[in-house]
């Protein structure tokens, strides 16, 4: 876990795969994230803490699509997989802060995590719709 917060974080490789087009390198990466997640919810057993993981992918993955370029320049700013190891970190040795601010945030997360994957689809739907615009633009 720590070799992925590492290479995707450090050495910006989430930053560099989401200059692919579309949002398809935001997405691809996220799924490095289910090595956290499975920890989290398998491992640890704690939905608190896999929610908060869950919450920091889904918010690196909606930044990540925005276009432009802007969403490359968050993404390379954006250490979501750091951030993950933090808290489990912090879990896993009972630091108190870490404990309460996961268990704080716990509702507060499945609630952004509605409003984060509704975000994702509609940043999809926008992103298809406008290909179609401009190609027709283009092509006609």
């Amino acid at each position: 876990m720590q070799k992925v917060a590492l290479y995707m974080d450090q050495y910006y490789l989430d930053g560099l795969a989401g200059l692919v087009p579309g949002g398809l390198g935001d997405m691809a990466t996220s799924a490095f994230a289910l090595v956290h997640v499975y920890f989290c919810m398998f491992k640890l057993r704690s939905i608190p803490l896999t929610l908060a993981v869950l919450n920091n992918v889904m918010r690196d993955v909606l930044m990540g699509m925005l276009p432009f370029f802007v969403g490359s320049i968050i993404d390379f700013l954006n250490k979501a997989h750091a951030k993950n190891m933090k808290l489990i970190d912090g879990y896993i040795n009972d630091d108190p802060v870490i404990v309460h601010e996961v268990r704080r945030k716990a509702w507060c997360s499945a609630a952004m995590l509605v409003v984060f994957i509704a975000a994702i689809a509609a940043m999809a739907w926008l992103l298809v719709w406008l290909t179609q615009k401009l190609g027709t633009l283009m092509f006609s």
